[in-house]
């Protein structure tokens, strides 16, 4: 007799994963919207310097890296949360919301983790597509809002499609969203986005003791092997409750000291959107040669529709040119995965990386 487990797991969707991590080291990661660049050496220096230190528990409040957090946002440390990675923070706010009866409120397609959150609680998604361009449609968001919504995600930029809307729209759609409702905007690729100021948001968070900034220091910060993003809220309450529902010491001692060094170079951290946003340009250009037009990405990575041969369905379309990029040493992510079929996401990898992608997809499409 097998074990029976819990209706949830059999609920909850696998994340789609890439599958570069068993590869050889020359192969063109381009599937997960990792930074191209590692860790900066004073980053490593620091997590070198608590090794030392790995027979003793990480810090459970997270105390000196909300401290920084706090300096460098100007947001009180009581409303800065910690994660192991944006994601957990981001399903711990679930947990801490979500139940049979209430609502979740998001963008379709968006980022592959949120199906998990209406899952593992047993609350109603009502996802919402995005409107032409791939872009959020904010206004059909609102009209989805009830009595029985508890949370309603804005990821901006967007996740596939790269997407970004105005801090100015984003202001007026927190605006109109209930008080008890939570509006969490996704900024995990915030400081790629040329259309405002990555720290254009902050100060919404004044007005609005309901909303919540999620963010990462995987994507620019290039620290994703080691698992940390954080969240700045409106008040000190989301922060607890996302507190209460996980487990003490998510976050591992060398990750925070990582991150609060990595926190003091923000001179680097703009040499490395200068570099994707040159990458961005000419992957764009170079596809644009191949007669494909991809979405007006505002992140590290582009997504696009791919061109099909005559007689092939999207579905084959998209699994041909996926195997023939890697036989060639080429990973990407599907769009069957991320919610549409015959599309690419493509991250921005160097400029080697990124001229050996376009070389084998001009040979395919």
């Amino acid at each position: 007799m097998a074990i029976e487990y819990s209706s949830r797991v059999k609920r909850i969707p696998s994340y789609p994963a890439a599958s570069a991590y068993a590869m050889p080291e020359d192969v063109a990661q381009l599937a997960s919207n990792e930074s191209p660049d590692p860790p900066l050496p004073q980053v490593v220096e620091a997590i070198t310097r608590v090794l030392g230190g790995l027979n003793r528990y990480p810090d459970p409040t997270n105390a000196v890296l909300r401290g920084a957090l706090s300096g460098r946002y100007g947001v009180p440390a009581e409303r800065v949360a910690i994660g192991n990675g944006s994601c957990d923070v981001l399903l711990a706010l679930g947990e801490a919301l979500l139940e049979p009866g209430a609502e979740l409120v998001y963008a379709w397609p968006s980022f592959s983790v949120y199906p998990h959150l209406e899952a593992a609680s047993g609350a109603t998604g009502v996802r919402v597509p995005l409107a032409a361009g791939d872009v959020h449609d904010l206004d059909a968001m609102l009209e989805q809002i009830t009595v029985a919504t508890r949370m309603v995600i804005v990821c901006n930029p967007n996740n596939p499609t790269g997407t970004a809307v105005s801090r100015d729209r984003i202001a007026a759609f927190v605006q109109q969203v209930p008080r008890n409702v939570c509006v969490l905007i996704d900024e995990a690729y915030c400081e790629f986005n040329t259309l405002d100021d990555p720290d254009a948001t902050l100060d919404l968070l004044e007005r609005h003791s309901n909303l919540v900034l999620l963010r990462t220091f995987s994507k620019v910060y290039g620290l994703a092997g080691l698992r940390i993003g954080f969240a700045l809220c409106g008040s000190p309450d989301p922060v607890t409750a996302v507190n209460q529902v996980r487990q003490p010491f998510f976050c591992n001692a060398a990750a925070q000291a990582a991150a609060v060094e990595a926190l003091r170079h923000q001179d680097a951290v703009a040499e490395r959107v200068e570099r994707a946003v040159l990458a961005r340009v000419e992957l764009e250009d170079g596809l644009g040669e191949l007669g494909i037009e991809p979405m007006l990405s505002q992140a590290n990575f582009t997504w696009f529709e791919l061109p099909r041969r005559d007689g092939e369905t999207t579905e084959e379309t998209e699994q041909r040119v996926l195997a023939g990029l890697a036989a060639a040493g080429v990973l990407v992510r599907s769009g069957a995965a991320l919610g549409r079929a015959g599309w690419l996401r493509v991250s921005f990898g160097t400029q080697g990386q990124n001229a050996r992608f376009l070389a084998v997809l001009r040979d395919l499409v």
